[in-house]
């Protein structure tokens, strides 16, 4: 959940800096550009000044006193040249130069003639076209030169801007700097606000796990987190007693039923059998309810059985299944023998895993019971030991009739059998009481088609005490 939490909230994050960084950046690029304007826009006015006594050509006893302000104009247009090497002259309104520093003309089309014409209109050059750092312009300021109210000349300011692009972009930088700051130090808030968030819906997801794979005791420890969280776990804890002591109540009610019918049972047995003794030998009620009282006399046994499997803790130890598997075999073998099935094992003759040794047997005991029970005569029932990185297997698989795909779906419930089977002895607990024995040590039991015919079942127990 967290490496889904996480980017979204770097992405929202990033957009909000972005979205504050693209206004400041243009802002910052207007703002130099501005200062630099105002300051062309002072220097025009400064040399309009300065030409509005030689806008007209001199003549009669004035030529020197105008030569004299003409020389003074031009000797400021060269030395602010000179100074800050930014062109600048005076132009007539049809275009011709009044005086100008570097032989400064009028351009003829772009930027520098659109601030002439409309300094030449009256209106002034002072909001030309932005320059931004990646595009190498020059900025044009036009002033208009007023005299007796009529426009009669027009000072034009060539500025070069690379110095204003640069500290554009090196304030770019600054704010690119802060912005990877920013974004950084909100990539540590989200890395601790997930986890203060989420760290109680880990530690509920790990709690759910192992209720879930049969450790019921396990509850939700004290963590932080949102208060919701903190309440949700709260409540799961609850929840938790709760199903704890319905599962307690269960099993301890199936565990004293079965062993309080056990009396009442065995003497109706025993009654039975009395009753049997002043009837003939063969008479045939007295045989079936003989058969169906040992029936129910097993029915108790294996309830009890299933509940004492599913109360009891596991034993767990480091254990040598390939060693357990043979020696159950050799076990089972006699009874192999004397219903004519080949019983063999197969695969790995050491392989270690964790289980409950008692538990282990007494599930494999079950499953090759079962297995021989169902395979019919001249026919084989191979036990194969498997191992690999996480988990070790013991998969028995017999030459029996098989089970159907929706048999297959339903093998294993309690008190289920095939209809196939009915005939066959048996409660139909006993694969529910080893899927109880395994799950109780982390282990599981599952089953497949075998081929050419017959039932694989798989035991699997893990490799790690974890």
């Amino acid at each position: 959940m967290r490496t889904r939490l996480l980017p979204l909230l770097i992405v929202l994050m990033a957009g909000v800096l972005l979205a504050l960084g693209f206004p400041l950046a243009v802002s910052l690029a207007a703002a130099q550009q501005q200062k630099v304007v105002i300051d062309r826009i002072d220097d025009t006015a400064r040399f309009a000044g300065l030409a509005q006594y030689v806008t007209e050509r001199p003549s009669g006893s004035r030529r020197l006193q105008k030569d004299e302000r003409l020389a003074t104009l031009e000797k400021q247009l060269v030395r602010y040249h000179d100074v800050y090497g930014i062109r600048a002259g005076v132009f007539y309104r049809n275009g011709d130069v009044m005086a100008s520093a570097d032989n400064f003309q009028v351009p003829e089309d772009g930027e520098g003639d659109e601030a002439f014409r409309e300094a030449r209109a009256g209106r002034g050059s002072h909001d030309p076209k932005q320059v931004w750092p990646w595009q190498d312009r020059r900025l044009y300021v036009a002033s208009s030169v007023i005299r007796d109210g009529d426009v009669v000349a027009v000072v034009v300011t060539d500025s070069p801007t690379e110095k204003m692009r640069s500290e554009t972009l090196h304030g770019w930088w600054l704010i690119g700097a802060g912005e990877a700051a920013a974004m950084l130090l909100a990539i540590g808030a989200a890395l601790r606000l997930t986890g203060w968030v989420l760290k109680p819906v880990r530690v509920l997801d790990a709690t759910t796990h192992d209720i879930a794979t049969g450790r019921l005791k396990s509850r939700v420890a004290a963590a932080g987190g949102p208060p919701e969280l903190r309440r949700l776990a709260r409540s799961f804890n609850e929840m938790a007693d709760h199903v704890e002591d319905v599962l307690e109540q269960q099993r301890a009610f199936v565990a004293d039923a079965s062993h309080q019918l056990r009396n009442p049972l065995a003497a109706l047995l025993l009654r039975i059998e009395l009753l049997a003794l002043e009837l003939p030998d063969d008479n045939e009620e007295i045989a079936s309810v003989r058969t169906e009282g040992k029936r129910l006399a097993q029915v108790l046994d294996d309830l009890l059985d299933l509940a004492l499997a599913e109360h009891a803790p596991a034993d767990l130890r480091l254990t040598d299944i390939g060693e357990l598997a043979a020696e159950r075999v050799d076990a089972w073998r006699p009874l192999a023998q004397d219903r004519e099935v080949e019983l063999r094992c197969a695969g790995l003759a050491a392989a270690t895993a964790w289980a409950d040794p008692v538990a282990l047997s007494s599930a494999l005991d079950a499953v090759v019971d079962n297995a021989l029970k169902f395979t019919p005569a001249g026919e084989s029932v191979t036990v194969t030991v498997a191992s690999n990185g996480s988990s070790a297997t013991i998969v028995v698989a017999d030459g029996g009739p098989g089970l159907t795909e929706d048999e297959l779906e339903r093998i294993g419930d309690r008190f289920w059998r095939s209809g196939r089977h009915q005939n066959v002895k048996g409660s139909g607990l006993g694969l529910s009481i080893t899927r109880a024995l395994l799950a109780a040590g982390g282990g599981s039991i599952g089953y497949a088609p075998n081929e050419p015919r017959g039932l694989r079942v798989t035991v699997t127990v893990p490799r790690t005490s974890g």
